[in-house]
């Protein structure tokens, strides 16, 4: 899994998606400033830490991750823009069409649900068992389509991308803002489009379940741990009394679980954003920079809570790796030429902003 095995023209191992690539090119990108012998009239700081999978240096005592970064070392690492992982280029067919830079993502707004029923005999059913009712409560949550919830971020991007897809997939992306459209079209990408989906809402995806110990005993009590990512703007005062209503059992109870900070989006209208379009189509003629909301999490949350503007960026993956060499999978792999033309990307974006 760490090897970066080089076959065939891809490199495989575990983070070759995500996020290695930002890192060699940030370290590339640092190094070739300094052969270069550029002069430069702004800072130029390369920072490389472990990333928010462990947490993000939020968790009490944390030694390490974003957020200790952020609070002991501030100073060091201020600037007004970051760039780091979170969009990418997306190829069809081997040719690259266009470019996510990540502006906004979704939060952590986790909850379990808790069933406590009476313990007992396995031979003698009970009403109360604690397993039963959680795991209606599950079933009920897992079905349940929360409403779409477009910000500036996610309904340019639509827009934007429907100018760019074939006909049957521009049509859908228009449709998402007729009335008359929108809920046919989101039932379609729920089933279809599992990614566009996340991007409409708040999701839920129950991702832990824990109850019992041995066959023959009825335990008491059954958890349910819920992945809930957070749209911007969501309320979730209103969205748990929503969960509460649709559970509909006074058995099972909603406690929280892992929370995140909101963070505002990034801006369209900079400098920065700019020169990622320009330096996109320099390396990738043609292309169309798309803003992004990301579905998952980055390290860019701390940041932008500090008021850094943070653009998410990446390397291209082809569109036919999207679910079978995806992030996270046990066979992630990435194009060796689009590891070298990203590293080529992020530079040519630091020099423009940088040099003198």
């Amino acid at each position: 899994p760490f090897g970066a095995k080089l076959i065939d023209g891809y490199i495989w191992g575990r983070g070759t998606v995500d996020d290695k690539p930002l890192v060699a090119g940030g370290l590339m990108t640092l190094l070739l400033l300094k052969r270069s012998g550029m002069s430069l009239d702004r800072d130029v700081i390369f920072v490389a830490e472990a990333d928010e999978e462990g947490g993000g240096g939020r968790a009490a005592g944390a030694t390490h991750g974003i957020a200790y970064l952020v609070e002991h070392n501030w100073p060091d690492m201020d600037a007004e823009y970051g760039l780091t992982e979170g969009g990418g280029f997306h190829s069809v067919g081997g040719k690259v069409v266009y470019q996510k830079v990540q502006l906004a993502e979704k939060v952590r707004k986790g909850m379990i649900l808790v069933s406590r029923g009476t313990a007992g005999h396995g031979s003698m059913p009970r009403e109360d068992n604690a397993i039963v009712h959680l795991s209606a409560a599950v079933a009920k949550i897992a079905q349940w389509q929360p409403p779409m919830l477009l910000n500036d971020v996610t309904r340019a991007y639509f827009e934007r991308l429907s100018l760019i897809s074939a006909p049957a997939d521009a049509e859908r992306y228009k449709g998402l803002f007729d009335a008359s459209k929108t809920a046919a079209i989101q039932s379609y990408f729920r089933k279809n489009d599992i990614e566009a989906n996340s991007v409409l809402r708040t999701t839920i995806s129950p991702s832990m379940i824990q109850g019992g110990f041995k066959s023959s005993v009825i335990p008491s009590e059954a958890i349910a741990t819920l992945d809930i990512r957070a749209a911007p703007g969501e309320d979730m005062q209103k969205f748990k009394a929503e969960m509460i209503r649709i559970i509909d059992d006074p058995e099972v109870r909603i406690e929280p679980g892992v929370q995140e900070p909101s963070s505002p989006a990034s801006s369209m209208g900079t400098e920065m954003f700019r020169t990622l379009e320009s330096v996109s189509k320099q390396i990738y003629p043609g292309t169309v920079t798309l803003p992004w909301m990301s579905t998952g999490g980055s390290d860019m949350l701390s940041l932008r809570i500090k008021g850094m503007e943070c653009y998410g960026i990446g390397p291209e993956v082809p569109k036919e790796d999207l679910v079978t060499h995806a992030i996270h999978s046990d066979n992630e792999r990435i194009k060796q030429d689009g590891l070298y033309e990203f590293i080529r990307y992020e530079f040519e974006v630091v020099a423009k902003m940088a040099r003198k």
